[in-house]
């Protein structure tokens, strides 16, 4: 394929339209890459031809097509450790402590925005697992989406390759909580279930979304100009109950938001409580005796 300046700029500008993602001319060798198969499929005369005809929607699965070319899956289970750690040992006892004395006390909701093939929500709901002695008896929901169709066809599928595996998953938890099917291993009911994947855009309103305990969107917004990254912040903040805890990528820094974005660091994870408006207790009560404080993580 031979790109043209119109070309780069034009698939460019339709990526930053659809996803916020900046997309340049350091980017063309992704164009080369990804797009010829999508233009042959859908009998798309040129590039031009391409981004018109997914501008104007007339075909859905152009434009998904579209969206699953230009987005990156990169990820693995307990994605840089750390997060899951902190998330374990300081964000869901504290979480639990403050709800203990409320109506709801035993429900969680998480959210893992952007969490293309599963690893992230089927990591979540494995902590919680490890976590919680009855988790049977909680109201437990992890909301799972992504922008990509077939990023959550996989997730949602649920099945795993022996070197996906090997990403972050220990032998013991993977023996736990998956089955050996020929294709690989697949995510056990007790997991899957506590999960629901949704399509959702994160540049898009957030209809419906509101009160989650934790929310990871960990990466998604790297590449988000300032003001998109801020809005896109602000609206999650909006989504988190008032001791909720929002976790970022290990290089995203959110203290130049203003000082509710303070961050919290345990563990070596970092995350951001920006609703709380008093201090969250340093240790775990009584009440939340059936939190166990000892359970080993997966060890890379």
């Amino acid at each position: 394929m031979k790109l043209t300046d119109d070309d780069i700029a034009r698939v460019c500008r339709l990526v930053d339209e659809l996803t916020g993602i900046q997309w340049d001319a350091s980017k063309a060798y992704l164009i080369e890459s990804r797009l010829p198969a999508l233009l042959a499929e859908h009998r798309c005369t040129d590039l031009a031809d391409l981004v018109s005809q997914v501008r104007t929607g007339s075909d859905p699965r152009i434009r998904n097509g579209f969206i699953d070319a230009i987005t990156t899956r990169e990820t693995l289970f307990f994605r840089d450790e750390s997060p899951f750690e902190a998330l374990r040992h300081k964000a869901i006892p504290e979480i639990i402590d403050a709800k203990a004395q409320t109506p709801f006390a035993k429900r969680l909701r998480l959210w893992s925005a952007g969490c293309s093939s599963g690893q992230e929500p089927y990591s979540l709901g494995i902590v919680l697992r490890e976590l919680i002695d009855d988790l049977d008896g909680w109201d437990v929901q992890i909301l799972a989406t992504d922008i990509s169709p077939a990023a959550l066809a996989s997730a949602s599928r649920g099945i795993y390759s022996d070197f996906e595996m090997s990403r972050g998953m220990s032998p013991h938890l993977r023996d736990r909580y998956f089955r050996k099917v020929p294709e690989g291993w697949r995510i056990c009911d007790e997991i899957r279930s506590l999960v629901s994947f949704e399509n959702r855009n994160l540049l898009k309103p957030f209809a419906n979304l509101s009160a989650f305990d934790v929310i990871f969107c960990r990466n998604v917004a790297i590449y988000f100009d300032a003001d998109v990254k801020r809005d896109l912040f602000e609206r999650l903040a909006g989504s988190l109950a008032t001791n909720g805890a929002l976790f970022v990528g290990s290089s995203e820094n959110l203290s130049t938001f203003g000082e509710r974005w303070k961050p919290l660091s345990h563990c070596r994870g970092v995350f951001y409580q920006p609703n709380r408006t008093s201090a969250a207790p340093h240790s775990v009560s009584a009440s939340t005796t059936a939190v166990r404080p000892s359970v080993a993580m997966a060890q890379r």
